[in-house]
């Protein structure tokens, strides 16, 4: 047992034993940033990085910020004082101005070698006159009836900012009287409108739509005299508080309470840089907020918009393409079922083809001995190959149960409307637990055969997202054991109705026995531990953030068990401290795709035991999600994801070792030494 918070101890040199979770989570978007600078990366790419960096921005000051204010001490339960809190703002901006700077130096280093290539991102000033022609008349027909401007004095109260939206803070003079006046322009979002049009015909010249409507500004302040318009950006808390009660419709709940995202409280106010103090001023006190709470940036506010231009297609510019590989199995099997009885198959995506999960439902909806088909939705895209096959089933007479998860962040509205959708087609759908999210990715396939009823399962560590499963590296098994079918069965029974049951044969369930299990492992693996033959732990996931187990892997370091660490964003651990962790590791890999499975491999023994799941090592996922994990029986697949994780540790081109400080380094290969890059290494292995 951990008798204090991990978070209040320290080392021998006074360190805290944990790193501060949200600033451990910047770390990861410099690293995130890093690809956009990085020459390793064709040009289209390193702008995709720079997108993603900005996206990964506003979820912080949306989702983090507010959550490091509210979130209780795990041991006193109390939310952090006054004092502490201005010190981790400090900390914060203090991290975070340097990576701005850094962001859009890159910016505009990547602006001007696009150029070279033909790609253009032009100012207002930069356009040609036949160009200047064709977007004032764009701007005529399609952009001037949408736009409203709004007068600010005492007549008209300033406006009210809702969630990211980008605005134009304008300055006017009435030739009439001598007086200035302030007004705001709202720049209307995508799909609204284009945030970014292209010009030039065939040419890729683009413009932001926000240079467009201040070079026209004038159209909307008739007989005034336009002085200026500076842009301004607002990110609010969007982090829902859902008070659940057992006497609410969840879906008219959620529904009903979605809009509060664009009204909660002020977390950042980015301003351009040319904005004078004036302006600013008036701003900040329209809008109540802090001066700490402001952002001057050097460029286009809301990069995360500049993804559009990272799909231009030059391919000389982008990453090799590849062919996602099947497995020999399911090339060499009449269907999908007669594979999966031969014994189970391990899917590796993108390396592996996503379609080999889609087919297996497709299967099961066009399969006349299929009886039933139950499945856990997070996450899909709107054009998903999943829904249709659930339901084309319930058309087929199947019996068809959907836990749609209505709570999963930002995903609400297109989760309520694919319920929506299934319950009109006849699936029968619940909406998920009350007080927790249903995290888990599971499928189950019941069919009538000769020797009676057979359950067929695909469980996963990533969502059932055909888009996102090019670009996320996820693991899942294809499987017919009994006892992991009564497992589906029983977890299925306690999402969809009154089932009590809190231990299941082969299944790791949070927060039912996860949290217990995953302990009781390292546990073992520190006791198992001799000087003669020491553990090995090698865990592979998003985040580590748990204190309980993060005390048992210190205790296991101790023990002298050699801890290896696969962690992408997240890492409260600190590693290599003498006398504490000095057998950890901690190695981040950031690079063509987005680590997200879930691998923990424990030696124990020498009886090697695998672990794959939707579930990471903290508070949320082991206690207030449902969330899956399962053993892997297969001693060729225990084998296969072992030599995975062994690449991933190996790599000198993508990783980055975490250090006792708290510094992130990037390795490189020494002199001589051949480039290991774990993601191209593995595409060559499983897409051949």
């Amino acid at each position: 047992m951990v008798s204090e918070s991990t978070s209040r101890k320290r080392t021998k040199a006074g360190q805290p034993l944990m790193f501060h979770r949200e600033l451990s989570w910047l770390d990861f978007n410099a690293r995130v940033l890093d690809e956009a600078v990085s020459h390793h990366n064709p040009l289209l790419e390193r702008l995709k990085f720079l997108a993603i960096f900005g996206n990964n921005l506003d979820e912080f000051f949306m989702i983090h910020m507010p959550g490091m204010r509210e979130r209780p001490d795990e041991v006193t339960g109390k939310t952090p004082g006054e004092r502490e809190m201005l010190a981790n703002l400090r900390a914060i901006r203090a991290r975070l101005e340097p990576m701005l700077e850094r962001l859009y130096k890159c910016y505009h280093e990547l602006k001007s070698e696009l150029s070279t290539h033909g790609i253009q991102i032009l100012d207002r000033k930069s356009v040609t006159p036949e160009e200047r022609e064709a977007l004032d008349a764009f701007f005529e027909n399609e952009v001037f009836p949408v736009l409203t401007p709004l007068a600010v004095d005492p007549g008209h109260p300033f406006p009210y900012i809702s969630n990211l939206s980008l605005s134009l803070a304008v300055i006017l003079r009435d030739p009439k009287t001598g007086l200035e006046h302030f007004a705001r322009v709202k720049v209307p979002d995508p799909p609204t409108l284009p945030r970014i049009v292209r010009v030039g015909g065939d040419k890729h010249r683009y413009v932001w739509m926000e240079e467009i409507i201040a070079s026209n500004i004038g159209r909307l302040f008739s007989g005034m005299e336009v002085l200026a318009c500076y842009p301004f950006r607002v990110t609010r808390n969007a982090d829902l508080e859902l008070q659940e009660n057992s006497a609410m419709d969840l879906l008219e709940f959620i529904a009903e309470e979605l809009p509060k995202r664009r009204f909660g409280e002020l977390e950042r106010l980015e301003i351009d840089r040319s904005m004078p103090r004036e302006v600013r001023d008036t701003i900040l006190r329209e809008l109540n907020a802090r001066p700490e709470e402001v952002y001057t940036v050097d460029g286009p506010l809301d990069l995360g918009d500049i993804m559009l231009l990272s799909s231009i297609d030059i391919p000389e510019l982008k990453d090799p393409p590849f062919t996602p590989g099947v497995p020999l199995i399911l090339r060499g099997s009449p269907d999908i079922f007669t594979a999966v009885r031969q014994g189970d198959i391990l899917l590796h995506h993108p390396y592996q083809a996503f379609d080999c999960v889609t087919d297996f439902l497709r299967a099961a909806a066009d399969d006349p001995q299929t009886l039933a088909i139950k499945h856990t939705l997070y996450r899909t895209s709107g054009d998903s190959p999943i829904l249709e096959a659930l339901i084309d089933a319930a058309d087929n007479g199947k019996q068809v149960a959907c836990l749609v998860e209505l709570k999963a962040r930002f995903d609400e509205a297109n989760n309520i409307n694919w319920a929506r959708m299934l319950e009109k087609a006849g699936v029968h759908v619940v909406y998920g637990l009350l007080g927790l999210k249903t995290h888990c990715k599971t499928t189950l396939v019941v069919r009538r055969e000769e020797d009676g009823l057979r359950r067929y399962l695909h469980v996963g560590t990533g969502n059932y997202n055909p888009r996102t499963a090019t670009t996320y590296t996820d693991v899942g098994l294809l499987t017919c054991d009994p006892d992991f079918g009564r497992d589906a069965s029983d977890v299925f029974n306690y999402l969809t109705g009154y089932s009590r049951q809190d231990t299941h044969r082969r299944f790791l369930v949070a927060p039912l026995t996860l949290r217990k299990t995953l302990q009781s492992l390292v546990e073992q693996e520190t006791r198992l531990s001799t000087p003669e033959n020491p553990g090995h732990i090698i865990a592979k996931m998003n985040a580590l953030v748990d204190g309980p187990l993060i005390q048992l892997l210190y205790n296991a370091s101790q023990a002298g068990v050699k801890v290896d660490l696969i962690i992408r964003g997240m890492c409260c651990l600190r590693p290599g401290v003498p006398g504490l962790s000095d057998n950890i590791r901690v190695v981040s890999i950031v690079g063509r795709f987005l680590e997200h499975s879930r691998v923990f491999y424990f030696k124990n023994g020498g009886d090697n035991e695998m672990l794959i799941g939707s579930a990471d090592w903290m508070p949320r996922n082991l206690d207030r999600r449902v969330e899956v994990v399962v053993p892997v029986k297969s001693d060729a697949i225990r084998y296969t994801l072992l030599e995975v994780l062994t690449t991933l540790l190996n790599d000198n081109c993508q990783a980055w070792d975490l250090h006792p400080d708290g510094c992130y380094v990037r390795r490189v290969p020494k002199a001589g030494e051949q480039r290991r890059n774990a993601q191209a290494m593995l595409i060559e292995q499983l897409t051949a």
